[in-house]
């Protein structure tokens, strides 16, 4: 297994460490349940520089983001960031990602750069995809050995960062980012970008300043009592907003249409990777909508992979991320079913065993903020 540059702190706060995506990494420290109230009525950190990112950089570096992204990068200006994804030649996703537009102080004249993060479980892979597409006058330089990157997340945020920099933290809107010095640090990029729905940033850094960076949060956020996140809580806080995760929700086989992401899929820009069949789909439907569901009189989770029926017993879908929310009491989850059943206030069955578990779908965030 792959190290980050704080294994070692995980391990000796004697937190519950486990291979994922190839990292070993912690999952949790005080438990998921607690760890996750931290995050919705206080503030944590979590460890994600397993995460990669590349950047592009070049003359035509938006022509190649352009052609390998959904959404459309040419809307960016100089600090802003987007979601977005990478679409294959079947009318899947090779990965989700966030593009930003970074400053241009060490381009040449006439070039743009841009950071993509992706995936720590795709980091090969998002690689070669998008090197097989760079067909254009553009650099790809592969930081992700070299980048440290720690998500502070929380309602406390800003206050347990702010005296850790001079750049005010609450004018950093969400999907914005500002470089600057921080904790003594230069160069860190501190974007609002977090996947929690509790508000925060992501703080990157070389690799070789991680550890200074996370002694320091924590040392400036003792008073507002943040505390270290594992990757569990991580799962439940998405999934309480109807995040997507790739490899449960999206993968090479899902469109982002049938999974709810046409927002991010900007068909009317002039040309990506598979924008005909995806503007097809949009006008014409899919067979298949990822729908997000409740089952508020249950306490056993779906699972991912569980089948989905109707009320007459036939299959219709299946799961493919359940969680006993934290903050409701009872399990959530997302699944695939036949168009027609994704409507809200429709009932759905989760097939556990024998038993056939009665569900709501309901239409995420599952929990308000």
């Amino acid at each position: 297994m792959k190290s980050t540059p704080l294994t070692n702190k995980h391990i000796a706060l004697g937190a519950k460490m486990a291979e994922f995506a190839g990292f070993n990494m912690p999952i949790s420290y005080a438990g998921i349940q607690e760890e996750h109230r931290q995050i919705r009525e206080k503030v944590g950190v979590f460890d994600v520089s397993h995460m990669g990112e590349f950047i592009i950089k070049g003359k035509e570096a938006l022509a190649l983001v352009q052609q390998v992204t959904s959404n459309d990068a040419s809307k960016l200006a100089i600090g802003e960031a987007q979601y977005s994804c990478f679409p294959n030649n079947e009318g899947g996703i090779v990965d989700d990602c966030l593009v930003y537009r970074l400053p241009e102080d060490q381009c040449a004249k006439g070039e743009q750069a841009f950071m993509l993060v992706v995936n720590a479980s795709n980091i090969d892979k998002d690689w070669n995809w998008i090197q097989a597409n760079n067909y254009f006058d553009t650099r790809m330089i592969n930081i992700s050995d070299q980048t440290g990157l720690l998500a502070v997340q929380g309602p406390l945020a800003v206050e347990a960062l702010q005296s850790l920099t001079d750049i005010p933290l609450r004018d950093i809107s969400y999907y914005t980012f500002v470089k600057g010095k921080f904790a003594g640090l230069e160069n860190v990029l501190i974007s609002a970008t977090g996947y929690t729905g509790s508000g925060g940033f992501e703080l990157y850094v070389d690799a070789d300043k991680t550890e200074r960076l996370w002694d320091a949060v924590f040392e400036a956020g003792a008073h507002f009592d943040i505390r270290p996140v594992g990757l569990g809580a991580r799962d439940t806080l998405r999934l309480e907003m109807g995040y997507c995760l790739y490899g449960n929700d999206i993968d090479d086989t899902t469109s982002p249409i049938e999974a709810g992401l046409g927002w991010i899929t900007k068909t009317q820009k002039e040309s990506f990777i598979n924008k005909d069949l995806f503007a097809a789909q949009r006008k014409n439907g899919t067979s298949r909508k990822l729908c997000g569901f409740i089952l508020p009189e249950e306490r056993r989770v779906p699972r991912h992979d569980y089948p989905i029926e109707n009320e007459s017993g036939d299959t219709i879908g299946k799961v493919t991320s359940g969680t006993l929310s934290p903050s409701l009491g009872y399990p959530v989850g997302m699944g695939y079913v036949e168009k027609g059943y994704e409507t809200e206030g429709n009932h759905i069955y989760i097939v556990v065993g024998a038993k056939r578990l009665k569900a709501t779908v309901t239409k995420p965030p599952f929990v308000k903020i």
